[in-house]
């Protein structure tokens, strides 16, 4: 059972969410051998203020 994590910042619709989930799924089993409803994803959200690069917060 693979679980692929996502860490991104918050903003994102569903749309896209399920899209990009449909395409991982469909590496995972063309690609790497898996059995179809055996890919875990999990998306991390993380609001821009909670996320800092190169010692600088975001806004």
């Amino acid at each position: 059972m693979p679980v692929v994590n996502i860490q991104w910042l918050k903003g994102r619709n569903r749309a896209v969410k399920e899209k990009l989930a449909a395409e991982i799924e469909k590496l995972m089993v063309n690609e790497a051998g898996c059995q179809p409803g055996d890919t875990y994803i999990f998306f991390n959200e993380t609001e821009r203020e909670n996320f800092a690069e190169s010692g600088k917060l975001y806004e």
